[in-house]
């Protein structure tokens, strides 16, 4: 016991250091807040740009539609574990968030979250991917366990800081330029992500496996340990924590309330996990191309290139459509490219079909990335951010691990059933999102009321 007692006295020093719990807080306003992130614009601007860039073009070489499932392949004939791979690609950074919210609330300083907490647990296990690849001509087993267990580490450690990402963001940069900024960063990362896609296609071409994902997963660790690097000198204006501390408890009795009296929240809430429902046969379309039509590897990163390129375009326009109209908009015409990707998969008659179905797959993807996660932003008090972003995203979190194994089911089935049913959620997500659901930005938002007298706004 006195061993267990001095442990834990030993993690909690050493997290209270990581994360500057010690260090004292200039007790500013929101208005100084403002001005202090006003005065920083243009360095967090161009700091966090280049870590979009470099993480993006470091992602393009373990691109979750294409090469994982084509490196998975090679190891297994088993849909399952490709279906493993899409249920982490698709909810590991979603889940935790909302577990983090709380303690995140609390945090005068989001930064250190980010920065030196993300280190161990978001970059690190990308180089185990690494590893996973130098063994897979020994032990193919070997190497897929260790390549989901540095997966899922990843996937899951980038879900742990994530909530704090989102609340540095949006206190360095004000609400009618984080369109902008989400826009042109994902834009130049997405570019990269095209230059890595093709490099990674050369690669997978010009050597055999395994040495072809040696390579690939080298550049990826290397790319996105650069991008940690321009991360960590973003300038955070920190704040001090002025509202009262909450246990876990009533934390977690609190929540239902929210959506109850926020009519609004709740539509939008239910629109977007459809949304992310409809996703779920994204991880399987390269392997029904390379199963269906024998595409060549090579073909495969040309396939990344071809979503990258939607993806870019897509994050240019959403950023620069939501700072004027809001970012409902950008994702009733993300669902809308999503619901053409599946049913163009569903009756593609050949392989070369399947370069438009990534291209609309990357232009719901650039949706998703710049105003799935800005418009919660929109949503409630500051205060409550962590909060309400954390509802969504474990939510779609939630969704997102539960479609992925439907959809491995339905594969082992039929490919066509898969991408119908995906199809057919997206334009009921679509649906929803256009007439039922109102851009947050332009409506009052809930009263922030006791919860026995709450009523219901919007």
């Amino acid at each position: 016991m006195p061993f267990l007692l001095r442990l834990n006295a030993t993690l909690r020093s050493i997290l209270r250091r990581l994360l500057l719990l010690d260090r004292p807080v200039a007790p500013l306003s929101d208005a100084e807040v403002a001005a202090e992130a006003e005065r920083h614009y243009r360095w967090n601007f161009s700091v966090n740009l280049m870590d979009v860039a470099w993480f993006f073009f470091g992602l393009s070489f373990i691109s979750a539609s294409t090469i994982v499932p084509l490196f998975i392949s090679k190891l297994t004939d088993s849909p399952l574990p490709i279906g493993l791979a899409a249920v982490i690609a698709q909810s590991a950074w979603f889940l935790p968030q909302l577990f983090t919210a709380n303690a995140v609330e609390r945090l005068a300083r989001k930064k250190p979250v980010v920065v030196n907490l993300g280190l161990f647990l978001e970059r690190v296990p990308i180089w185990v991917l690494v590893l996973a690849a130098l063994t897979a001509g020994q032990s193919g087993g070997l190497a897929l366990g260790l390549f989901l267990i540095a997966y899922a580490w990843h996937g899951l450690g980038a879900g742990v800081v994530a909530t704090a990402w989102q609340d540095m963001i949006a206190r360095c940069f004000p609400v009618d330029r984080r369109g902008r900024f989400f826009g042109v960063s994902m834009f130049i990362g997405t570019s990269m992500g095209t230059i890595g896609a093709a490099l990674s296609a050369q690669l997978l071409e010009r050597f055999p496996f395994p040495t072809n994902f040696v390579y690939t997963f080298l550049i990826a660790a290397t790319g996105i340990t650069v991008s940690w690097f321009f991360l960590s000198l973003t300038r955070e204006p920190a704040q001090p924590v002025n509202t009262p501390r909450q246990s876990q408890r009533e934390f977690w009795a609190h929540i239902p309330h929210i959506p109850r009296r926020d009519q609004n929240f709740r539509r939008f809430l239910i629109a977007r996990l459809l949304l992310a429902a409809g996703g779920m046969g994204a991880g399987f379309v390269t392997v029904a191309a390379v199963r269906q039509w024998q595409v060549p590897d090579s073909m495969v990163g040309m396939f990344t290139a071809a979503m990258l390129a939607g993806q870019t375009l897509g994050n240019l326009i959403f950023g620069l459509l939501a700072d004027r109209f809001g970012h409902k908009l950008s994702l009733e015409l993300g669902a809308l490219a999503s619901l053409a990707a599946f049913a163009l998969a569903w009756q593609a008659p050949s392989a070369e079909w399947y370069f438009a179905v990534f291209a609309l797959l990357g232009i719901t993807l650039g949706s998703i990335i710049v105003s799935g996660i800005l418009v919660v932003m929109e949503f409630g008090e500051p205060s409550r951010r962590p909060t309400y972003v954390g509802m969504v995203n474990t939510g779609v979190g939630l969704v997102s691990l539960a479609a992925p194994l439907l959809g491995a089911g339905l594969a082992d089935v039929d490919y066509d059933l898969l991408f119908a049913l995906s199809a057919v959620i997206n334009l009921a997500a679509l649906v929803l999102m256009r007439w039922w659901v109102k851009e947050p930005r332009f409506v009052r938002p809930a009263v922030q009321l006791p919860d026995d007298t709450a009523q219901q706004h919007n």
